[in-house]
């Protein structure tokens, strides 16, 4: 499995997006730059995410993005020798699962892989099956981390964490579950997270929101790792840069 701490490399608006700046070469050299000062300070591995394109299309971007993404992954890898994933946003599984298997990227995030969730972009349904069978016929080994309740989502009427977490775990064919806060950089409940440990016991388990140097051994007492990205940046702004002296605090909090 993965390391337990996974640093989030949001990348700049791409190529095609409203908020593009017309400077891709500028884009993939902040990522490799907060992918590089992540490693230093002793993160484990990295997932890119094309945080920058919002507003999001909610399951089928546009291909020039599929292909922005396959170069960004594909320099990160270059550049630092850690283990690398890849989140399409909002919820293009089928597209990470390519640039994955174009890459060598060896983990996928999916925010919604079973079932269903109401978020900003409309309600968004899980393609668990067709994320199996596609990243069987394309042979990559790339896993995938699902989210439970994904932030910035609703969940349907009825639907208990604790369900969500088996289907997901034991149906949709997750290899490790997320647990978030309600947004970006909101903390995840403990109790939420304990809850999840119990209905899935076997699934690898990370956090994927929120997570701070006051936090992150609390949360790695029930967690198998943390997806950290606001609180590693200057000044905790979730779309500035990595700071390196923010990164080594939270890293020697989680060792320590």
């Amino acid at each position: 499995m993965i390391g337990p701490l996974i640093g989030m490399v949001h990348l700049g608006a791409l190529p095609g997006a409203s908020r593009f700046a017309g400077d891709f070469e500028a884009v993939l050299a902040a990522a490799v730059a907060d992918a590089r000062a992540l490693a230093a300070a002793g993160f484990d591995a990295f997932l890119v995410e094309n945080f920058g394109d919002a507003p999001f299309f909610p399951d089928d971007v546009p291909k020039v993005t599929v292909a922005a993404l396959t170069r960004a992954v594909a320099e990160v890898r270059r550049a630092v020798p850690l283990p690398v994933g890849v989140n399409v946003l909002r919820n293009d599984a089928l597209a990470a699962v390519a640039v994955a298997a174009a890459t060598g990227a060896a983990f996928i995030r999916v925010n919604v892989l079973s079932g269903s969730m109401t978020t900003d972009q409309g309600v968004i349904f899980g393609k668990a099956a067709e994320v199996a069978r596609l990243r069987r016929s394309l042979g990559t080994s790339a896993l995938v981390l699902a989210d439970v309740f994904v932030k910035h989502a609703v969940p349907p009427e009825g639907l208990t964490l604790e369900r969500a977490a088996t289907d997901t775990w034991e149906r949709a064919g997750a290899d490790g579950l997320i647990v978030t806060g309600p947004g970006t950089g909101h903390p995840a409940s403990l109790e939420a997270l304990a809850r999840v440990k119990a209905a899935a016991p076997a699934a690898p388990l990370y956090v994927g929101s929120g997570v701070t140097p006051e936090t992150v051994a609390d949360v790695l007492a029930l967690a198998d790792g943390v997806i950290v990205g606001t609180a590693v940046k200057t000044e905790g702004v979730t779309t500035a840069p990595v700071d390196p002296d923010r990164a080594r605090a939270l890293v020697a909090a989680a060792r320590g």
